[in-house]
């Protein structure tokens, strides 16, 4: 008896030990559960992710798919800055699309070459691809090159911009791309992809990164 004792003591303790353990084995990720990426699938030095983002949080997201698979991250920046009054650059993009003209950029990007990955993000302007992005897209030989579009927008979505971007790479691969809802600059909404929110924004990319194949 007391024999039997001993041994269901000893597999107790052993139960309660195994459940207070972290468990090794990885768990699917769900909309509330945060992920992390296991490693690039491709040669950091050869991603270039270049990214537009008047409210930061286009910016944010570039920042999480650097910190997932490396590259170099480049802000777009026109020669002429748009105004900071909102109505007013809305009032701007809307003549640029208008007449179809493509502000020049400061931005310069030497040994485009060497990148065999590109993203490209943006924020939704007009229902449309921003034109400094269209600018880039022109001005950049991008043929044959995989190239990976993502965006934020204040609640209505892509528009065109994907389409867009496809429209204006037409040598090159475009791949899937990855969007979620960001800051309404309209309403007095900037920069919201940050703490609890930054945190789901990392568990969706690393998804749609592993959709991919660009993460193990």
């Amino acid at each position: 008896m007391t024999l039997s004792l001993n041994h269901l003591l000893a597999a107790l303790l052993l139960l309660i030990s195994a459940c207070s353990s972290s468990p090794t084995e990885s768990v699917p990720a769900t909309d509330t559960t945060s992920v992390t990426g296991s490693g690039p699938t491709a040669d950091s030095s050869t991603i270039l992710i270049v990214y537009l983002s008047r409210t930061n949080n286009t910016k944010a997201i570039a920042e999480i798919i650097q910190d997932q698979v490396g590259g170099r991250l480049v802000a777009l920046e026109v020669e002429n800055p748009y105004p900071e009054n909102y109505r007013a650059t809305v009032e701007q993009v809307a003549r640029e699309n208008e007449t179809g003209f493509l502000p020049p950029l400061r931005t310069k990007i030497d040994n485009m070459g060497q990148y065999e990955v590109v993203f490209v993000g943006f924020p939704t302007w007009g229902m449309q691809l921003p034109p400094p992005m269209k600018s880039f897209l022109r001005q950049y030989d991008l043929r044959g090159k995989t190239v990976i579009p993502f965006n934020t927008n204040g609640g209505y979505g892509i528009g065109s911009t994907f389409q867009t971007v496809k429209e204006l790479c037409p040598n090159s691969t475009v791949r899937e791309g990855f969007t979620m809802r960001g800051g309404s600059e309209r309403d007095g909404q900037l920069l919201v992809i940050k703490e609890d929110k930054a945190a789901e924004a990392k568990t969706a990319v690393v998804k749609w990164l592993r959709t991919l194949n660009l993460l193990n």
